[in-house]
């Protein structure tokens, strides 16, 4: 069965960073656009960032020049570095493979706070 798997999430002071993986099973993972989103509490989830097939990509306002999404097709992963995290970035970020049907993680917590 096909599973996405993230990790790297935890708690981290303002102004610092943290780099979320998300190992996906399977085969042609390349051939797929893989995305980071993000649901904080009371809010609905929201669109992170997002990289294509040829290694295109695009983000929220609000994490541009901040965070980076990349992948590594030989690892079957694609990663979000994050850095400058504000209290505002703190939420529940999930793994997206762009598909019928799409696929999600379950998530990995991210924490935000001094």
């Amino acid at each position: 069965q096909v599973q996405l798997v993230e990790s790297g999430g935890g708690l981290v002071q303002p102004g610092g960073s943290l780099r979320l993986s998300c190992v996906a099973s399977g085969t042609f993972f390349s051939l797929y656009n893989m995305a980071w989103y993000r649901q904080a509490p009371g809010k609905q989830r929201e669109l992170v960032a997002r990289i294509d097939r040829s290694h295109s990509t695009n983000y929220a306002d609000s994490v541009k020049g901040r965070f980076t999404i990349s992948r590594d097709n030989a690892k079957n992963t694609v990663y979000l570095q994050m850095n400058s995290l504000k209290p505002e970035d703190t939420a529940v970020y999930y793994c997206n493979r762009e598909s019928t049907p799409t696929l999600w993680g379950k998530g990995t917590l991210v924490t935000v706070s001094s």
